[in-house]
């Protein structure tokens, strides 16, 4: 088991945090977090990508290539692996896992609002353990995230089908998946219901307004993540104090310092004017 794994395996659930560039990983990695994942969507909006349509591979690579020598273990939202093709998607593995990501997050949602098939998203997952066994595969299903589901008496209240969840997560763990994820999924009686069908750990997205941490962990939930959580609100500070200081108001809340930004650039890096 690699040291990744055995996160999802602890006395406690992983809690992973999600960032989008350097500063903010290396800044999380400070306050003690060992494993640190990255956002899509902070990645694409950063780049002025639209998330979730394969238009960040390069930008994803490139991120895992500054975060993967770091100082904690490296999981990557990859989207859908960039491709419906399942050997390219490997290939992205391949690369991922050459610049240090300990992770690969697969989601099965597709840019017009449907689901890959079944049989496509284990493929891929098929594919990326073959190519890299060691790589942590997090299997994702956005049947919760997108509500499309098979039509029948498996609703859940939070607009997932539970039924369809429940086949498409047994699909990709049979083809390999170490994890699975089901963002959008928040009800503590589905939670249950849905961990005594799984052989892999189950993450669950961490939501303001779901089950608080030791909730989860109290549930089963062996990985929780934030997500967009981060950014959007990193996001919303930076608006909200440019507003104030408009308006002649007084800011607060906590910045780090120039010199605490400062102290998070890579070993080894170099002001471009003390080069040569």
């Amino acid at each position: 088991m690699t040291a990744f794994a055995a996160l999802h395996h602890a006395d406690t659930p992983l809690l992973l945090p999600n960032a989008w560039d350097h500063a903010s990983a290396a800044a999380l990695a400070a306050q003690g977090f060992a494993a640190v994942g990255t956002t899509s969507l902070g990645v694409a909006a950063a780049v002025g990508l639209p998330d979730g349509a394969a238009a960040t591979r390069d930008a994803t690579l490139n991120l895992a290539l500054a975060l993967g020598s770091g100082p904690f273990l490296l999981s990557v939202d990859a989207e859908g692996g960039f491709s419906d093709d399942p050997d390219q998607v490997a290939g992205v593995a391949r690369e991922l896992a050459a610049v240090g990501a300990a992770g690969i997050n697969l989601e099965d949602g597709r840019p017009d609002g449907t689901l890959a098939p079944v049989e496509l998203h284990a493929a891929k997952i098929a594919a990326v353990k073959s190519a890299v066994p060691g790589l942590f595969v997090n299997a994702r299903t956005d049947t919760h995230w997108l509500g499309d589901g098979d039509d029948g008496d498996g609703m859940s209240d939070d607009g997932g089908d539970m039924h369809d969840t429940s086949r498409r997560l047994d699909a990709y763990q049979q083809a390999g998946a170490d994890g699975v994820f089901v963002p959008g999924l928040s009800e503590p009686a589905r939670i249950t219901a849905l961990l005594k069908t799984l052989d892999v750990p189950l993450n669950i997205l961490y939501s303001p307004t779901g089950p608080t941490v030791p909730a989860l962990a109290d549930l089963g939930v062996r990985r929780i993540s934030l997500g967009s959580l981060l950014y959007r609100r990193a996001l919303g500070a930076a608006v909200e104090t440019a507003a104030l200081i408009r308006a002649g108001r007084s800011v607060e809340g906590p910045a780090p310092t120039y010199d605490e930004v400062q102290a998070l650039v890579r070993p080894g890096s170099q002001r471009p004017d003390t080069l040569g």
